[in-house]
């Protein structure tokens, strides 16, 4: 008898690594998802090493001002001079650090609210209450308040787009308690008298994970967005550290004359965002049990 009969973890192993490989295998089932997966995986790697090999992206040359892309200068040169293409991959490691650490801390804030709201009364009407007064707020208006108030650094920008973000991942994740507290298996937990925080921890909170991940990937795109309006606006991270916004406010000015230095940018941008986007809509597809029974 083979190790593998005998021993139920290295069984159980396998199974979850077969799995993995089955959900990775329809994840990137389509040409345009492998792209979208490339992209993000190339900006995740330019972030991190960008800020270690260039070290250059703030250096002003008069003389270079405003120079066509070449071999010297990939993406141009902008009206101080600066190399484009090295701001714009430094500025790569921003845009993802505050896309990911907004789409963690909205998950994080946005679940604990969702499963106090939708399993407890009382928590619905005062926290719901609460989520429905920042979501009458624009996303950019209440940021540029939070900005205004709190200085501009990259944690406070990380802050004033969290905040608005939060009230719509409560709301999902209220709404999935509320269609599951009903469910047969929440009313037998609760006749045998399992804590309120197991029946959240153990029976809601994984019935969530499909929403939560979907809206999660979302987050992250808006957040990214949203940084790049607020440092356009020049509310947005300080002038000192690059930013896709910063790097196209800077540069509109000098639109007809070097078109590239908004150009390449503004393209890094949408790609980003882009990606992430075809990433959600992807996972939203795979985790989606209606559309698992149709492809079964």
């Amino acid at each position: 008898m083979s190790l593998s009969q005998t021993d139920p973890n290295l069984h159980m192993h396998r199974s979850r690594m077969a799995d993995f490989r089955r959900f990775l295998r329809e994840f990137t089932d389509g040409p345009v998802e492998k792209i979208a997966l490339a992209i993000l995986v190339l900006a995740l790697l330019i972030s991190i090493f960008a800020p270690i090999i260039i070290q250059n992206y703030s250096e002003i040359s008069p003389l270079d001002r405003m120079k066509a892309p070449s071999a010297q200068h990939l993406f141009g040169t902008d009206h101080l001079g600066r190399d484009v293409f090295a701001r714009s991959m430094v500025g790569t490691r921003n845009s993802l650090i505050i896309g990911f650490s907004v789409a963690f801390l909205t998950t994080v804030i946005g679940c604990t609210l969702g499963l106090v709201a939708g399993f407890i009364k009382v928590g619905d009407r005062v926290i719901m209450r609460l989520m429905d007064g920042f979501m009458a707020i624009p996303n950019v208006l209440l940021a540029i308040a939070l900005v205004a108030l709190m200085g501009s650094s990259l944690t406070t920008i990380i802050v004033a787009i969290t905040v608005p973000e939060i009230p719509r991942m409560a709301r999902i994740v209220r709404s999935v308690v509320v269609s599951l507290k009903e469910m047969p298996f929440i009313d037998a937990a609760v006749t045998m008298g399992t804590p309120s925080w197991k029946i959240l921890l153990r029976h809601l909170l994984p019935n969530t994970v499909g929403a939560l991940s979907v809206q999660a990937t979302a987050t992250c795109a808006s957040a990214i967005m949203t940084e790049a309006i607020l440092s356009f606006l020049g509310a947005g991270t300080p002038p000192d550290i690059p930013s896709w916004g910063g790097i196209i406010a800077e540069s509109r000015v000098f639109f007809q004359i070097a078109p590239w230095a908004i150009g390449f940018p503004g393209l890094m941008l949408s790609l980003l965002v882009l990606s992430v986007n075809i990433l959600g809509d992807r996972l939203r597809e795979v985790l989606d049990p209606r559309v698992a029974r149709r492809r079964a």
